[in-house]
């Protein structure tokens, strides 16, 4: 079986220093139990720490993941966490520590998947007291914060002080693109180690495809390019037909711009797309979430208190369904987003080709309409539309309406 490392694509600088600093947490471990019992020790010299290391050497309290949408930032953080819950160190991939802390059932790792548009400070004060407690297992609490770029500034305060006064088996490992103070905040950057993840080559991609998903090799090399590296969405590509169908949708953008009614037409049949598809990701997981909330309420009762219990219920709903709303918000700016990418990469494959660089397309389905683009447009204007796009991107990371955004993005595409 192998390690729990195996589906970190194209890192081998950042495995590297993840196994080193598993290992060395282990060895703290190790010197730990020594000093308590010395005859707790009794894996052999193999297993303990080489002499005059410091076994503390490599390993800290707080770390932080960056790297571009797709490059493994999650699949890093929690591969370390198995490792330092590995019973040998290793991150083995066998063992019961390896095995819940990947299934997401392991009771000393705590896992934070932001499903709203932020993280907000009750949420992590709540997190933080919880990683305080002393480990079941005896090794290490793990907490990890995926998006951690979306705490807000109370939550990152709260954080902040955690980290600073870290209780002694507490490790925070948080997920972010960049350290860039719009993504993380100085002050934790600083208390933090880092570890950069770069986008995995697109043949990478399509190995892990192949031996994890069983894909056929030709469709996963087509689905590692048209995704540009991003894990998560050549798979999705590569096996789910509808997938595909709106990367087509979005592809024809560019064939539809002949004028201003067709921007705004453009425009809206994107956003709801993406809406649509938002609304279906969620629908189900909102459905369950509403009925177990009325179950524990007392819906379905027959007496009075079930009743009464129901009515005064309505708080407790309304939380619920703005949590929802929230969430909902975020698919839909996550679906836009890849929209966005796949047209970028379309005006990518113009700008190349127009520059004749000696580069594969990204969409090597439409790279016929990217070289008549870019003898239409030359590589000026392809560079022009390629930073529309980008612009949006941006423009909506900020929190501009996506219509609008989107509007003005499809305007310009149309004038160049």
């Amino acid at each position: 079986m192998p390690d729990v490392f195996a589906d970190l694509v194209g890192q081998d600088e950042a495995v590297d220093t993840l196994r080193r600093a598993a290992a060395a947490a282990a060895a703290v471990l190790r010197a730990g139990a020594a000093e308590r019992t010395p005859a707790l020790i009794a894996a052999g010299p193999a297993e303990a720490a080489p002499a005059g290391v410091d076994p503390a050497a490599g390993m800290t309290h707080a770390w932080i993941f960056t790297g571009p949408p797709g490059s493994g930032r999650s699949v890093a953080a929690r591969a370390f966490a198995a490792a330092l819950q590995c019973v040998h160190g290793t991150g083995c991939g066998e063992c019961p520590g390896c095995h819940t802390t990947m299934g997401g059932t392991h009771a000393d790792v705590r896992l934070v998947v932001p499903e709203g548009l932020s993280i907000g400070v009750g949420e992590m004060r709540a997190l933080v007291l919880r990683a305080a407690s002393t480990p079941s297992g005896g090794r290490w609490q793990v907490v990890v914060i995926e998006d951690a770029d979306r705490l807000t500034e109370a939550a990152g305060n709260a954080l902040l002080k955690a980290i600073e006064e870290p209780p002694p088996r507490t490790v925070f490992l948080l997920c972010a693109p960049s350290t860039h103070p719009d993504d993380i905040s100085v002050t934790i950057r600083s208390r933090c180690r880092v570890v950069p993840l770069r986008q995995p080559p697109a043949v990478a991609v399509a190995e892990v495809l192949v031996r994890r998903d069983g894909i056929a090799p030709d469709v996963a090399e087509w689905a590692a390019a048209a995704a540009q590296g991003h894990v998560g969405r050549a798979r999705r590509l590569a096996r789910d037909p509808e997938a595909r169908k709106r990367r087509e949708a979005v592809l024809a953008v560019p064939r539809r711009l002949t004028g201003v009614g067709a921007a705004f037409d453009a425009a809206s049949a994107l956003i709801e797309a993406a809406e649509a598809e938002a609304e279906a990701s969620v629908a189900e997981s909102d459905a369950t979430e509403r009925a177990a909330l009325e179950t524990a309420l007392g819906a379905g009762g027959t007496g009075r208190g079930a009743a009464g219990a129901l009515r005064g219920a309505a708080g407790q709903l309304k939380e619920l369904e703005k949590r929802q709303k929230s969430r909902a918000t975020r698919a839909q700016r996550d679906a836009l987003d890849r929209a966005l990418v796949d047209l970028a990469g379309f005006y990518r494959d113009a700008l190349t080709m127009a520059l004749r660089a000696p580069v594969a397309p990204v969409h090597t389905d439409t790279a016929a309409l990217a070289a008549a683009g870019a003898q239409k447009w030359d590589a000026e204007g392809a560079l022009r539309r390629l930073e529309a796009v980008l612009a949006c991107r941006a423009a909506i990371e900020a929190n501009v309406k996506p219509r609008i955004a989107v509007e003005a993005m499809m305007l310009a595409l149309w004038k160049g």
